[in-house]
């Protein structure tokens, strides 16, 4: 019965990343956004909004948005915990891990992304209104993409960056330091991963600001980014060859006169 169980379990897992991804695909097409985040003629009425106009815009108001990055998380954060989840079963044998104790280690992390989501929808709104992207989450300077692209790069050269990413890197030494058996146990591990993973991958998420919020293909590939980085053959081996790139493409943006909004 235990295998069926634990088979059940992943498929359920796999089921909330899928809806996840379905959620946001709707909610882009429903704002005029093809998967590449081009804004068709809803989209482009949208782009021009004032925030500041006295009607109803989901994109303009906190609740909509928190609900709109809360998807996101689980859509390209969940695919990430795969190693921990992982090591967490193996300790459920060789350790007092138990499934209820995978189950607080799954919610303690989704919470600590569910708190940065709350975070940056609040910065999503100071800048719409500050005018720095549009009502589609899209960076209307090619100058603050620039230096949004740079400030992530130099990021994966730092000290912080190399910390956080060897906790989440690997789960199990995280584990065997902070053990805590039972469900609550599990719990406050997954908060401190959680922490962790929020600290290392934060730069990827901002990243929507520069390439749109809701660019279906820019959000796949900063997931793909995130699971490499957590992939424990090469995990080590592409933090800064991914910095390199996005330094590169800070100076492709900053050098590219026909950027719209420039």
């Amino acid at each position: 019965m235990a295998p069926v169980i634990r088979s059940a379990l992943w498929l359920g897992f796999f089921g909330v990343i899928l809806a996840a991804w379905v959620m946001m695909y709707v909610m882009s097409t429903g704002m005029g956004l093809d998967l590449l985040g081009r804004p068709d003629a809803m989209g482009q009425m949208m782009r021009g909004m004032d925030p500041r106009m006295d009607m109803y815009m989901p994109m303009a108001s906190f609740g909509p948005l928190a609900v709109m990055w809360a998807a996101m998380m689980a859509a390209m954060m969940l695919p990430t915990m795969i190693p921990t989840l992982r090591s967490y079963e193996d300790l459920m044998v060789s350790a007092n891990g138990t499934r209820a104790g995978w189950f607080g280690v799954l919610l303690g992390y989704f919470i600590m992304w569910v708190g940065f989501a709350l975070v940056i929808a609040a910065v999503q709104m100071a800048l719409l209104y500050g005018g720095v992207i549009d009502m589609l989450g899209i960076a209307k300077s090619r100058w603050f993409a620039a230096a949004l692209l740079l400030a992530v790069g130099v990021f994966q050269f730092t000290r912080a960056k190399e910390i956080c990413h060897g906790v989440c890197h690997s789960p199990m030494m995280y584990f065997m330091g902070h053990w805590r058996a039972g469900f609550a146990g599990g719990v406050r591990m997954g908060l401190g991963l959680g922490t962790f993973c929020v600290a290392c991958c934060w730069g990827f998420m901002a990243l929507g600001f520069a390439g749109g919020v809701m660019n279906l293909a820019w959000m796949g590939l900063a997931t793909v980014f995130m699971v490499l980085e957590k992939l424990p053959q090469i995990g080590l081996k592409v933090i800064k060859p991914l910095g390199v790139l996005l330094i590169l493409g800070a100076c492709a943006v900053a050098a590219w006169p026909l950027y719209s909004g420039g």
